[in-house]
């Protein structure tokens, strides 16, 4: 009898083996899919940590986590029903700008020339994979024009801007908004008499810094909260406005919660990501960069930036102050100034506006070994995803010599005028307004798609992620919206056309995150942006993610790719809480060309379970 008891004990605890062995290789299988992608690996748990919350248990109303099984092509992988939801402090997490990367990855960076304020990007294995929550109390923003004004302090909960430049007006908090009554480090008073003042050193006409559509696209660096973006807009000028992750955290995600055209960014060590020649006037008000440093080079990169005969306007107390330093620097900063060819166009108490030259010939002028020297013949201007500002400055090429000048119309006539550098890339004036009538259409079946969900005023921030010519963006000059228009890196670089057209964008590699703050657009705009990363091996899951990051809630996407594609972002939807709100018939000659077809989704707007319990 004790020999056949034993012997069902053995069978007993065998099964019950295999019974958790099973179990466990389902756990290790489900919950693989879910924190790593294809190509991530085991990546949130190992670089979130303890950062990972299952949403179910937070998310109210969150289904069940079960997950079924999609793939763009080939190869099926496994969906899940649910994303995890990342802890609340990482509410304004942008991971290629994420401190704790630097810290974990023990990155050696030069902290004198900026480097910890440029991009790092974790690699996949240390990628969060999980949806960014709202701040407790998140709201709806407010709507344009009134945002230029005021926003919800819920939305940005960092009220140390408004105690540390309360002297400055740049910004007030009043009970559950803050607000903004256009002031700044140099112009307290409002920075629409600053602009016009600026206008009136030039001599423009009725004080307007559009100079009679002549002055378009600005670079404002050092842009503090944009007011100086925000306040050209009223004269047809629209400014990238620019600054870093620093000290004055938050800055770009007010401009940008303002409804105002801005980007993190850094003059450090490599060139800003717009092509040259691409800016009508720079601007650095109290911007506290030493423009010195490293035989002028940040001096350099903006003149690489404006076009030939573009302004640089410098307010600040170098420009104006009688202490010995300042002295000194003003001495050092015109000599080197003028050795770049640049001339005092006006200086009035304390700004100062200098301006490039048309053509060459300054340049020919100089002695032999005059520094800075001309960049080599094998430099390209244009490329700048990653690579070194270098301290020389870049000619104008045989064309813009004899034209003495960018020959563009002034706006908003160029909006529609074929660019001169259309020839840099083969293309004719006849592809280029085929173009641009194509994606008229298309833009304005985009919106007969979107009409029953929108109002005038429902959208304001717009990205083009694959903006080619900027045709998409030159549509919806009517409408009150603005559009970073994309270009990726490893295109034809087609961003200086997008400036030529009066337009605003940046260059990226969408494998990897966008260098914006969470929920910072109403609107992405996705032509086979998905079939592109699918063909250099980019996982597409991380690229729902990143979109989902980067919109606001309420927000849309129309992404306009093959029918795969389609499908697959299909499968995504219930887990990233987006709602399907529009399909193109594939059938239809105006909505699809070749193969590409059309989905419009709406990302819902949803609170965690702290998040709620805290705002309360």
């Amino acid at each position: 009898m004790r020999g056949r008891s034993d012997g069902g004990q053995k069978k007993r605890l065998i099964t019950s083996l295999c019974a958790v062995a099973i179990f466990l290789g389902f756990l290790y299988v489900y919950y693989g899919s879910i924190f790593g992608s294809s190509s991530n690996g085991a990546s949130a748990l190992e670089y979130g940590g303890k950062s990972l919350r299952k949403i179910g248990s937070s998310y109210l109303g969150g289904d069940d986590e079960s997950s079924t099984k999609s793939g763009l092509e080939d190869g099926d992988v496994v969906v899940p029903k649910t994303f995890p939801v990342c802890d609340d402090r990482h509410s304004e997490l942008i991971p290629c700008l994420d401190r704790n990367i630097i810290y974990q990855m023990r990155l050696k960076l030069d902290l004198s020339v900026m480097e910890h304020y440029e991009r790092h990007c974790p690699p996949p294995e240390r990628r969060y994979n999980c949806l960014i929550p709202p701040p407790p109390g998140y709201k709806v923003p407010i709507k344009w024009p009134q945002s230029r004004d005021e926003v919800w302090k819920a939305n940005i909960p960092h009220t140390h801007l408004a105690h540390e430049k309360s002297d400055q007006n740049w910004m007030v908090v009043k009970g559950e908004k803050i607000v903004f009554p256009g002031g700044g480090t140099h112009f307290h008073y409002g920075a629409d008499k600053y602009i016009a003042s600026i206008a009136n050193m030039l001599n423009f006409s009725h004080n307007n810094l559009n100079n009679e559509g002549r002055v378009r696209t600005v670079l404002d660096v050092g842009c503090g909260v944009a007011s100086f973006g925000a306040y050209l807009l009223s004269s047809d000028i629209i400014a990238m406005s620019l600054a870093p992750n620093d000290v004055h955290q938050n800055q770009i995600q007010f401009a940008l919660e303002r409804g105002i055209p801005a980007c993190l960014g850094v003059l450090g060590t490599k060139r800003l990501p717009y092509p040259s020649r691409s800016f009508e006037l720079a601007h650095c008000s109290r911007c506290r960069i030493d423009w010195l440093q490293r035989d002028g080079i940040l001096l350099l990169e903006l003149d690489r930036l404006l076009r030939p005969g573009g302004y640089f306007a410098y307010s600040s107390p170098e420009a104006y102050a009688q202490d010995e330093e300042d002295l000194r620097i003003w001495k050092e900063m015109s000599a080197l100034v003028e050795r770049m060819c640049w001339r005092i166009a006006a200086k009035r108490n304390q700004t100062v506006i200098w301006q490039k030259p048309l053509t060459n010939d300054c340049y020919m002028e100089r002695a032999p070994g005059t520094n800075p020297p001309l960049c080599q013949s094998d430099d390209d201007p244009d490329a700048v995803w990653g690579v070194p500002m270098e301290a020389c400055i870049t000619p104008y090429s045989d064309h813009d010599q004899k034209a003495k000048g960018s020959g563009l119309a002034p706006w908003p006539a160029r909006l529609t005028s074929p660019p001169p550098r259309l020839a840099d890339f083969g293309y004719s004036n006849e592809m280029f307004e085929k173009d641009t009538e194509t994606w008229r259409q298309r833009v304005e079946n985009y919106w007969n798609l979107l009409s029953p969900k929108i109002e005038a005023n429902t959208l304001r921030n717009l990205m083009d992620m694959k903006a080619n010519m900027g045709s998409f963006a030159a549509a919806l000059k009517e409408r009150n919206v603005w559009v970073m228009n994309v270009i990726p890196e490893d295109g034809p670089n087609t961003l200086k056309l997008v400036y030529d057209r009066g337009l605003i964008g940046t260059t990226h590699n969408w494998c990897e995150a966008f260098s914006t703050y969470p929920r910072t657009y109403d609107l992405l705009h996705a032509w086979t942006v998905f079939s592109d990363i699918e063909k250099k091996g980019c996982s597409a899951e991380d690229l729902l993610l990143e979109m989902d990051r980067i919109l606001r809630p309420k927000g849309f996407i129309i992404i306009r790719d093959k029918q795969p594609v389609i499908d697959f972002v299909r499968k995504y939807l219930s887990a990233l809480h987006w709602e399907a709100v529009a399909t193109a018939d594939s059938s239809s000659d105006s909505e699809h060309e070749g193969d590409n077809v059309v989905i419009i989704v709406q990302k819902k707007l949803w609170l965690t379970s702290e998040s709620i319990l805290n705002s309360e």
